[in-house]
Parts: structure tokens; sequence; C-alpha cells
């Protein structure tokens, strides 16, 4: 399922993030400034996914804890979207507890990958096919593990084993997840074949 292959859009932008971060770690304030900008609206989409109306709060916790913990963070570009969304989703799922909303956990968390054929990518033919804020609240309808996993993968931008790092999971069984949610709201667009033949963000041309 596109092992190793992340949205275009996000990979051109990951050196200059990763410049951008160096050089806010060492206090370059207009540095953050960039970094903020490039990785902010991937987030907000998955913050949207998982808590609706709220992204927005949460999203604002989530950059004083990023803003904070800075100078904690290791790594490059990608690295820095796989931290920042982990952060994102632990302020996400204590927002939910807060309001006493159980995200639905999915029934089955197989590190299996179901290989079916079709004749299109399913973010090509479903996703493309309908709005950003359409298609963030068909996600919001799956089940918590499939949600999380195809925001991740398709919003956020996320190879699987980043998308594990940040659930806590086997990239097999992130993989699986992305399928199903994927299959689910292809289903649910009439879209017949599911592929993941390059993963897009929502909202990126071709």
């Amino acid at each position: 399922m596109g092992q190793g292959r992340e949205p275009r859009r996000v990979r051109a932008h990951d050196g200059e993030l990763g410049a951008a971060v160096a050089r806010a770690q060492e206090g370059d304030e207009a540095a953050f400034a960039v970094a903020y900008r490039l990785v902010q609206p991937a987030l907000l989409g998955f913050l949207r996914g998982l808590v609706g109306e709220d992204a927005e709060d949460v999203a604002s916790d989530a950059w004083l804890e990023i803003a904070r913990d800075l100078g904690r963070f290791k790594g490059d570009g990608a690295g820095f979207r796989g931290w920042t969304a982990t952060i994102a989703r632990h302020r996400a799922l204590d927002h939910l507890r807060r309001q006493k909303v159980r995200p639905r956990a999915s029934a089955l968390d197989q590190d299996v990958l179901l290989d079916l054929p079709g004749p299109q990518s399913t973010y090509d033919q479903a996703l493309e096919s309908i709005s950003t804020e359409a298609a963030l609240d068909l996600v919001r309808g799956l089940p918590r593990d499939q949600a999380e996993a195809v925001l991740l993968r398709v919003v956020v931008g996320l190879d699987a084993p980043a998308a594990a790092r940040v659930l806590g999971k086997r990239p097999g069984a992130v993989r699986t997840a992305a399928y199903r949610g994927l299959k689910r709201l292809a289903k649910q667009l009439g879209v017949q074949g599911v592929t993941d033949d390059g993963p897009r963000t929502l909202g990126e041309s071709k």
C-alpha cells in the first residue's frame, strides 16, 4: 500500500521545513513562523478529522507545547511533521476525554495488508472528488484507528512507519487501517476499486 511514498507536495517542502526548524531551535522567530506555515494546514486538517469544529482550539494548545518543547526535538522535516502530529493527537485525545466523547474503536487491528486490485487510486478518485471539509466529515465517521491512519497518511502526509510511531502501532497495522478506511470512503462515494498507488494530501492537485 504505497510503501515509502509520500505526497509529493509535502515531500517537496521537507527540506525547507527541516532548515526552518533548525534555525528556530537557535532562537530565530521568523524561522519558527515558516515552520508553522508549512505544518499548520495539514495539522489542522488532521485535527478537524478528530475533533471537528474544535480543531483550531486544540491546534493552539498543541502549538504552545510544540514551541515549549522545540529544543528537545531531534530530526529532519519529515520527523518534525511526525513529532507535531504526535503532540496534536495527544491534545485531541485529551480534548475528547474532557468532552466525554469516546472515538469508536475498531474491531480489527491486524498487521496484515489486504491487497485487492483496483484500476484507480482511491486517493485520486475518492478524496479528490469531494471538498476537504466534506472529506473530513466522512473521515470522522470512520472507526478511530481507520480515521487516524487515513488522516496521518493522507492529510499529514506521513509514511506508514512514521504514522505507526505516532500511533504506537506497527506499520502493517497502520497500512491496513488506512486501506480499510479508504475503502469505506470509496464505498460511500460510489468509487469502485481501491488501491494506494500514490497518496496525496486532501485538495492537492495532480
